[in-house]
């Protein structure tokens, strides 16, 4: 693929960012959104849900938001690769962006693909819009990098199926008002068998979310516990027991969304390290210069993923790829932020550089390296998909 920009892209991108210019102001070194990369109690979450709710809703009326969704759902039924630009322009600006993630680029191409028309038109739009966010009830204690091994079970009863079970490292599910919910309905058939995919409303009885406060202070994950909660038939997306290719069009599409990056800028890191005074240093230089070889392998993987999806194409491995290609870049960008501030480092917070802002970054590798699917996962999938090696 061409990486410059054609005419017609060098004219949306100009568009998008006088659009982004007269509505936002640029990440700057002073106070903004930016710094706060995680919230750390439950009224922070509450607080950055409507800010970013606002932006969503600013962004959709304008016509910058589902850019590469059909007409028919609210977007506006451009290319994946359009849609990549404006991301990359937004990226620029302190705004509230992509905390609809789940919903817009998980939930929303799952139900394209294997929804009905009726949970579509219940579904999409609202998501879009942000007047509705999602969670993903995927993992369990006894499931997490092995999913198919899941025990949480759905037993038909007329018109709904009643859940049991226990989910955990649930992104945002003290906030969500929907979750995509994986459920056992077979016990007989083979793991991989027996799968279906429910959505669940949030608000339901019988549900317990119990917050996780992480290293960092955020409460960013939880515990979610389901005794006998009733989901209506009709929520069923895709065929009983045939949902496991349902969650792999959830896992692809939030492996690229993961790995497509859109979160620290490397040109903050460069403001840090010439704030620090470490850029006349040959050492430091070429470590950061490594860093942006990496940033640029992944924006041009990205490139290749939004060239698939515009073809009408799943993306394939390079969604992996991606993926682990941005946890480990997450990781060593964590690293280099500390050390590179030299014992300041250690500060915490408001009394550390930004807020504290790198070194939560430092502090966050972790879930990166682990969420949506672990580092050792990826590498399987490369190896078995890509190079051809047997199956463990």
């Amino acid at each position: 693929m061409d990486f410059e920009d054609t005419p017609a892209e060098a004219t949306f991108r100009a568009e998008a960012r006088a659009w982004l210019e007269s509505m936002a102001t640029l990440r700057s070194d002073g106070d903004g959104a930016w710094r706060t990369f995680r919230s750390k109690t439950i009224e922070d979450d509450a607080h950055h849900l409507e800010a970013a709710r606002r932006w969503q809703r600013t962004c959709l009326d304008a016509g910058w938001a589902g850019i590469h969704w059909p007409v028919e759902y609210g977007g506006r039924g451009l290319s994946a690769h359009l849609a990549g630009i404006f991301s990359e322009e937004q990226a620029h600006y302190d705004v509230r962006a992509n905390f609809f993630m789940i919903g817009v680029d998980m939930v929303g191409p799952t139900l394209m693909r294997h929804g009905t028309e009726a949970q579509r038109m219940q579904y999409l739009q609202p998501t879009l819009r942000g007047d509705i966010s999602w969670c993903q009830l995927f993992s369990e204690p006894g499931a997490g990098s092995d999913l198919a091994a899941l025990s949480t079970r759905a037993v038909r009863d007329g018109d709904s199926y009643v859940v049991n079970g226990q989910k955990v490292w649930t992104s945002s599910a003290h906030t969500a008002d929907y979750g995509i919910l994986l459920v056992r309905t077979d016990p007989d058939a083979p793991k991989h068998k027996g799968i279906s995919y429910l959505v669940v409303d949030m608000r339901s009885p019988g549900i317990e979310i119990r917050p996780l406060r992480q290293i960092d202070g955020a409460i960013h994950f939880n515990e979610v516990f389901l005794d006998d909660v009733h989901v209506p038939v009709e929520n069923l997306v895709g065929e009983e027991n045939g949902g496991w290719a349902v969650a792999m069009t959830t896992l692809t599409a939030e492996r690229t969304a993961i790995g497509g990056g859109g979160g620290t800028r490397l040109a903050d890191l460069l403001r840090l390290a010439r704030t620090c005074g470490v850029t006349g240093d040959p050492l430091w230089r070429q470590r950061l210069a490594r860093l942006h070889t990496t940033y640029e392998i992944q924006r041009w993987l990205s490139y290749r993923v939004r060239t698939a999806v515009s073809h009408g194409r799943q993306p394939g491995p390079e969604s992996s790829v991606m993926k682990l290609i941005n946890s480990h870049h997450v990781g060593v960008v964590g690293d280099v932020a500390v050390e590179l501030q030299g014992a300041a480092g250690m500060l915490w917070s408001g009394d550390a550089r930004d807020d504290g802002f790198w070194q939560d970054i430092f502090l966050f590798q972790w879930s990166s390296r682990i969420g949506g699917g672990t580092e050792q996962i990826q590498r399987n999938v490369i190896a078995e998909r890509v190079l051809g090696m047997p199956r463990q």
